[in-house]
């Protein structure tokens, strides 16, 4: 309990200290609210440790309003410790969301569907 609280922690400071940064980037303020949205009602799914969960009603709703190509922007190998990039591809798709095969996401490269 105390490692799954200690990562979901970790995630959110990564994820606070990227939006923190993006503002230099010119990123979209839709882009960081889809990131803080995904991050709050995501994250269970995308953790690294644990089997490929479906995702909840609410998950989906935040993936499907969701900028991916723009998210995918934010992730960096710290964040590549934390979350797994396979799960972040099976939810999006499990929630009907188009991730088009050859996108990168930090150093992941999504693989056509199976």
């Amino acid at each position: 309990m105390a490692t799954s609280n200690t990562t979901a922690w970790a995630l959110m400071v990564v994820v606070g200290i990227m939006i923190l940064f993006a503002g230099s980037n010119q990123v979209s303020a839709d882009c960081e609210a889809d990131v803080r949205d995904l991050v709050a009602k995501c994250r269970s799914f995308v953790l690294k440790p644990g089997p490929k969960v479906p995702p909840s009603e609410e998950c989906c709703a935040v993936a499907k309003k969701a900028d991916i190509p723009c998210v995918c922007s934010f992730i960096t190998p710290p964040i590549e410790l934390i979350i797994s990039l396979e799960k972040v591809v099976y939810v999006a798709r499990t929630c009907g969301v188009e991730v088009p095969p050859g996108l990168k996401c930090g150093s992941y490269t999504v693989p056509p569907v199976a």
